[in-house]
């Protein structure tokens, strides 16, 4: 199997992670070097815990939020993945009170991996601001 199938099934593997926030399956396939930024933090995270600690804070406004692979492509160290999230805003998000608002929209992300097969970097090419857009909230700058 070349790099990119096993990149490509450890999406796959990933998206079990994310969603059922599994610490030890995000320390086995997260680079414990990865750098992650995020608005939830003034510092950079690190590793599979600082991925599932926005993944942890996203939960506690979408309870229910889940992320479903639609579709991959994979080239040697990179997989660009095109996911659908969905939830219910039932929690407090970023200061903006629960709407009960249901919300659904795709999203695509590049995630690069070291030569052993661990995510070192994620980038989102659209992020939060797709939430922002299904909550109502047009003209966020993020």
């Amino acid at each position: 199997m070349n790099n990119s199938e096993k990149n490509k099934n450890t999406m796959k593997r990933f998206q079990i992670c994310i969603n059922t926030n599994d610490k030890l399956l995000a320390e086995e396939l997260i680079d414990s070097k990865a750098e992650f930024a995020s608005l939830i933090s003034p510092e950079i995270l690190y590793g599979g815990s600082g991925y599932l600690s926005v993944v942890e804070f996203m939960r506690q406004s979408f309870s229910d939020i889940k992320w479903e692979i639609v579709d991959m492509v994979a080239e040697d160290n990179k997989v660009a993945v095109n996911w659908i999230c969905s939830g219910t805003h039932d929690g407090e998000f970023m200061g903006i009170s629960p709407t009960g608002k249901k919300f659904s929209f795709s999203c695509m992300n590049f995630y690069y991996f070291t030569d052993e097969g661990k995510i070192i970097k994620d980038v989102a090419a659209k992020g939060l601001i797709g939430i922002f857009e299904v909550l109502g909230f047009k003209n966020i700058n993020i």
